[in-house]
């Protein structure tokens, strides 16, 4: 990735806090950058818990009191861990294509950005960025063809109580963080700077950007996508079979913390074959593990076929043989 040289920059804010709205202009952006443009989309979600693309929201999230305080659940396009988003909250969305995706230069915008406020940021870990040891920024990705984003948070003043009351974390990432509580692992930037403003951090983003990529950004305006499109896909954000899911249970669960993220696997076996599986993960790789169960359906429970299977479509090696070897664990 990175071989065409980004030669235009954008960057788009929305006032809206619907966040099935805003997920539908993150998608809309997707698909419109064209090669050469990078686009930063800024946004904010009130009282919401976004989860990601292969999550259990059961598991997840105590959905039926959030939505009793009149807050939302929903469903990302990618991976990663689910994560409760207010106002105090700032969403970030790099889009670009595959030739001109570049980590090492979005992350850079956000940690340029950060420590210009005079906040001393880093990285840690596989998707987060930290102040003294606190994660105030988690990250995920996504890839369609040659269309790809990358989005993350950046807290500010989040409600640690909301967040709590929630987000139900499973024990095993938390003993993989050496942590007891979500409370432990999280931070606000304003314990760090107490008169930090959102307006004042989505300035320095944009700074950071065009600073990162040395190249002015020209800014666009949300009144000028097609609105038609944007209904469209808020309506199929908005879907309580995406946002729910099917978690219909199944007879069979296996469950382990891998190297790169939580994996659960339920399933129905008749006669040694696999009549039905269901995928739970906060791994990043959001299309593969969404394939999984449609893999395994008919498949028998013996390594070579689970193998051959699995093997049917393009897979990382990590997250291939993670699924390979909990289905064959003893």
């Amino acid at each position: 990735m990175g071989d065409t040289a980004i030669q235009k920059l954008y960057t788009i804010e929305t006032a809206s806090t619907d966040p099935c709205r805003n997920l539908a202009v993150e998608e809309y952006l997707l698909h419109a950058v064209q090669p050469g443009e990078c686009i930063l989309y800024l946004w904010q979600n009130q009282h919401t818990v976004v989860i990601g693309r292969n999550q259990n929201a059961a598991a997840e999230c105590r959905y039926e009191a959030l939505e009793a305080d009149g807050g939302h659940l929903v469903r990302r396009l990618s991976g990663g861990g689910a994560v409760y988003h207010d106002l105090g909250n700032l969403n970030f969305t790099f889009l670009v294509q595959r030739s001109g995706y570049d980590l090492e230069k979005q992350t850079e915008t956000i940690l340029q950005a950060v420590q210009s406020v005079g906040i001393h940021a880093e990285r840690n870990g596989r998707n987060d960025l930290t102040v003294d040891g606190g994660k105030f920024s988690g990250h995920a990705y996504y890839r369609t063809g040659e269309q790809c984003y990358h989005h993350g948070t950046i807290m500010l003043d989040v409600s640690v109580a909301a967040l709590e009351k929630y987000l139900q974390v499973s024990p095993l990432k938390l003993e993989a963080k050496g942590v007891k509580s979500v409370r432990s692992r999280v931070t606000n930037l304003r314990q760090y700077r107490t008169d930090l403003t959102v307006q004042e951090m989505k300035a320095a983003l944009i700074a950071a950007f065009q600073k990162v990529y040395g190249l002015p950004a020209q800014r666009l305006d949300e009144r000028d996508l097609p609105q038609d499109a944007i209904a469209a896909g808020t309506a199929r954000f908005a879907d309580p079979a995406w946002r729910y899911g099917d978690a219909a249970p199944l007879p069979n669960s296996r469950e382990a913390r891998l190297d790169w993220g939580l994996l659960r696997i339920d399933y129905a076996l008749e006669d040694n074959i696999i009549r039905k599986a269901a995928v739970y993960s906060d791994g990043l790789d959001a299309d593969y593990l969404s394939a999984v169960p449609g893999l395994l359906q008919g498949c028998p429970l013996e390594e070579t076929a689970l193998r051959r299977a699995l093997t049917r479509l393009e897979a990382p090696d990590p997250v291939l043989q993670g699924v390979l070897n909990l289905l064959t664990r003893k």
